[in-house]
């Protein structure tokens, strides 16, 4: 049977990755052509593009018409569905979000919808029955005000079929996320009020001291009773608007929420005449929330703050002037100049100048990278992704003492900040497994609560004590088993956790990979590029009959440097440092005999520099069996070997290597440390040189000759054992397996749009030291998330006995209940503060909020 591969993009350009519904929907669609035997997922292409596999009757059907059939479907399901992320205000609290969220999974034609109380909103929705118009009047309807909304942009991917080919019949299933496009802007949280943001603080305030002045003058037997009658209702009203009102529009939408309770209680209180109690119940309770708003937006800016760092203006180059533009204006190709210490206004090639760039807001690098120009100043390549990083620049870093000049290779929609903002803010609605849990947790527990606290209202049938007395105990129990501290306790240690390894230059998306990443006992590393620098470089030289070294390598430079080979340019870019000043002589006529090496000419001499196959198919003397065994050692070192013969004299050899990162060794020994059990490495290369870096470096086990989809094999094999396993690579050829991870983690993410949509966590920078910091702090938010959850759960299950049994009255149970809230938000926001001794490694790993 024939079979066809066409890439998932050219289908759906709006969907952003193989695991949103509508590539369900396409595949099923699909299935219904005529012809058509079977659809499938078939992984990615080494680019990391989504591919579907078409098995179908050429009898009934051609290519062409299967082509044509899934452009068709694929441009239907574009229109019909939607993917929006919206900033709002106007959200207070994780009660108030869920809602919000509820209320939009019920309405018609919004297929699903997330809520994060950090005020952003994702959304998929069916534009056939409902549009954006009309999910922002939903919004408006429940009190929010809409700051930001983003649809995803249609790409115009190029169109790539490939017939023949045998596809993998797997279906890879790994929970990965949509990705909304939304840019950089500032969160407003306020609340409304004649105070502004701070109306519910002041108000708390307010309720304070007319209860603290009432309360004293209750004491003073000359002062009429009347009179602190309405310092009390006056302490209600203030205490009590923010709660009263969110309670009023709670009911008025057929539902209940804490500050119900809260409300019910408090009038109960009024009722028995404990105008005090009640009084201080609504000033604990608005007091908190006001403090947990302070202290949640101490999270959400840490992230919003990331809009910060891109300018709002560029200076475009034409010809002889220069002119200030906004960068919304700024076009791929066009040329910018970046004064000394001011922000770099677009990802772009560095063509002129040469400074020395703070990478920090997007790398978390703590010390400047020497920026230094291309030598093709016309960039006939700059659309490349093979620039290196020396010449590569990104918006929102910061320049240093020396003018640049950059030509634009993104737009600001597409900038590297731009997306680490809106994969960030989109992670913010990503709930953990563990808020799932505590949602439904909640679902059950308060409608027991509401039937316990009524049902302790006939207490005083079965009791000897009044109707008074029994309601008095029920409000007291209502404070103490709301579940305020549940509510917050997870969302607050996601969101403080994102947001300090999004300082810190690594982007996790979302609650489920923060968690999982902290659960793994088992890595599995990448070889190239990931553990070791990716390129080759000269680290052995080996010299024959007594031939002076520097000679070696002189004649060795000069002849590869008419090579264009990598290994050619190691030999002559790490030549050129070990012999310095040492004369180096002109070769010509270079030959290359491929895949075993290059002969010229130099003078009357010829000059050959290869494997030991070179020598075999050339005319010449052959090497001696005691240089056949130097060369085979060093290749049993994982040495790539190359023997310079001139004339018919040996003159030595040369050995290469792709060399372990600085600091790969080190961290290897402390992910062990941390508890990784199991540390593997996967590479395509031979097994030896598998063995020689992993031997180097520190890791047992070493797998070499794998192809990607044998990668994926041995993922699956760790996984059957029961082992949580990460995946480390570059987000490119290691797609496949990072996709059948537990956690698919991506090196030197910054730039590369194909790491930002693969991985579930994204070191933005290449930095393989940064990888403990962020095993440890999702371990430390597991640590967090636990402790939160001990303490609200373990304080409600002490204090609804105790207000049953009347050990605590309201007052001290508001005080408890709210001490509870306040401990684990700010438990949480430790989080913001943490580090490790990775520190040590990159001294500073903090953004610079610098203007």
């Amino acid at each position: 049977m024939k079979k066809i591969q066409i890439k998932l993009p050219i289908l759906l350009p709006e969907v952003p990755d193989e695991n949103d519904r509508c590539v369900d929907r396409l595949i099923h669609d699909l299935k219904l052509e005529e012809g058509l035997k079977k659809v499938h997922l078939s992984g990615k292409t080494d680019s990391g593009v989504p591919q579907l596999c078409f098995h179908f009757d050429p009898s009934l059907t051609t290519s062409e018409r299967v082509e044509t059939a899934a452009r068709q479907v694929g441009a239907d399901l574009s229109r019909k569905f939607g993917h929006q992320l919206l900033e709002v205000g106007g959200i207070r609290h994780t009660r108030q979000a869920r809602h919000i969220e509820e209320k939009l999974s019920q309405t018609h034609g919004i297929l699903e919808a997330s809520v994060s109380a950090s005020g952003m909103i994702r959304i998929e929705y069916d534009a056939t029955q409902i549009n954006e118009s009309h999910i922002q009047e939903l919004l408006t309807h429940e009190g929010l005000s809409l700051i930001k909304a983003s649809q995803s942009p249609r790409r115009h991917l190029h169109d790539s079929i490939t017939s023949g080919e045998t596809c993998d019949q797997s279906h890879e299933n790994h929970d990965h996320h949509q990705h909304v496009h939304v840019h950089g802007h500032d969160h407003h949280h306020a609340h409304g009020g004649i105070f502004g943001e701070k109306t519910e603080f002041i108000f708390s305030l307010l309720c304070g001291v007319l209860l603290g002045v009432s309360f004293g003058l209750s004491y003073i037997e000359a002062v009429p009773s009347w009179v602190s009658w309405l310092l009390y209702v006056g302490a209600y009203l203030f205490g009590g608007y923010y709660t009263a009102k969110e309670a009023l529009e709670t009911v008025s939408r057929g539902g209940f929420e804490i500050d119900f309770l809260m409300l019910v209680a408090a009038i109960g209180a009024a009722i028995l005449g404990e105008w005090a109690e009640g009084a201080f119940l609504l000033f604990l309770f608005s007091l908190g929330h006001a403090l947990e708003h302070f202290a949640m937006d101490k999270a959400r800016k840490s992230i919003s703050s990331l809009a910060d760092l891109t300018p709002k203006t560029a200076l475009l180059k034409e010809e002889d002037s220069v002119r200030e533009i906004g960068i919304d204006q700024l076009q791929i190709g066009d040329l910018v100049v970046v004064k000394p210490n001011s922000k770099i206004p677009a990802d772009g090639i560095v063509v002129s100048g040469q400074s020395s760039v703070n990478q920090a807001p997007i790398t978390g690098e703590s010390l400047p990278v020497e920026k230094i120009p291309v030598k093709d100043g016309i960039l006939s390549q700059w659309q490349s992704n093979k620039i290196a990083p020396e010449h590569s620049v990104f918006a929102g870093t910061i320049n240093g003492n020396n003018t640049l000049e950059i030509r634009v290779t993104k737009k600001a929609k597409d900038s590297t900040l731009s997306r680490l903002i809106q994969l960030v803010n989109e992670a913010q609605t990503q709930k953990s497994p563990t808020q799932r849990f505590t949602d439904q947790f909640e679902k059950y527990f308060v409608p027991a609560v509401l039937i316990l606290v009524v049902a302790l209202n006939f207490a005083f049938l079965f009791l000897d004590e009044t109707f008074g007395e029994s309601f008095y105990r029920s409000m007291a129990v209502l404070v103490a088993a709301s579940p305020c501290a549940l509510a917050i306790s997870t969302p607050s240690a996601v969101l403080s956790g994102v947001a300090r390894a999004a300082q810190t230059g690594i982007l996790i998306k979302g609650g489920r990979p923060l968690e999982d990443l902290g659960s793994i006992t088992a890595l599995a590393f990448d070889k190239t590029g990931t553990l070791t620098e990716g390129r080759p470089r000269l680290t052995e030289v080996v010299t024959l009959d007594g031939t002076d070294k520097n000679q070696l390598l002189a004649i060795s430079i000069a002849v590869e440097s008419l090579s264009e080979h990598p290994l050619a340019d190691a030999v002559v870019r790490d030549g050129k440092d070990m012999i310095g000043e040492f004369p180096i002589p002109a070769a010509q006529n270079l030959e290359t005999i491929p895949g075993k090496g290059v002969t010229a000419t130099m003078n009357l001499d010829t000059i050959a520099i290869g494997n030991l196959g070179l020598f075999e198919s050339i005319k010449g003397s052959s090497p001696s069996r005691e240089i056949v065994n130097k060369v085979n050692s060093l290749e049993a070192k994982g040495q790539t070997t190359m023997l310079v013969r001139k004339n018919d004299a040996y003159l030595g050899v040369l050995g290469l290597m792709d060399t372990p990162r600085h600091h790969a060794q080190e961290t290897i020994q402390r992910l062990a440390k941390m508890g990784i059990d199991r540390i593997v490495m996967l590479t395509g290369d031979n097994q030896t040189v598998a063995d020689a870096v992993a031997g180097e470096i520190g890791i047992k086990e070493a797998w070499g000759n794998l192809l990607p989809e044998e990668k994926v094999e041995r993922l699956r094999k760790l996984q059957q054992e029961g082992i949580k396993v990460a995946m480390v690579g570059d987000g490119v050829n290691d797609a496949p397996a990072m996709a059948s991870s537990t956690v698919g983690i991506a090196m030197g993410a910054a730039g590369s749009d194909v790491a930002l949509e693969t991985a579930d966590v994204a070191l933005m920078g290449d930095k393989i030291q940064v990888l403990p910091f962020a095993i440890g702090l999702s371990k430390a938010v597991k640590t967090v998330i636990r402790q939160n959850l001990w303490i609200s759960l373990g304080i409600v299950a002490l204090l609804i006995p105790a207000t049953i049994l009347g050990l605590a009255n309201i007052g001290w149970a508001a005080v408890i209940h709210e001490g509870s809230t306040l401990l684990v938000v700010f438990n949480a926001l430790r989080l913001l503060m943490y580090q490790d001794r990775t520190t040590s490694l990159i001294s500073e790993q903090s953004m610079v909020r610098t203007n």
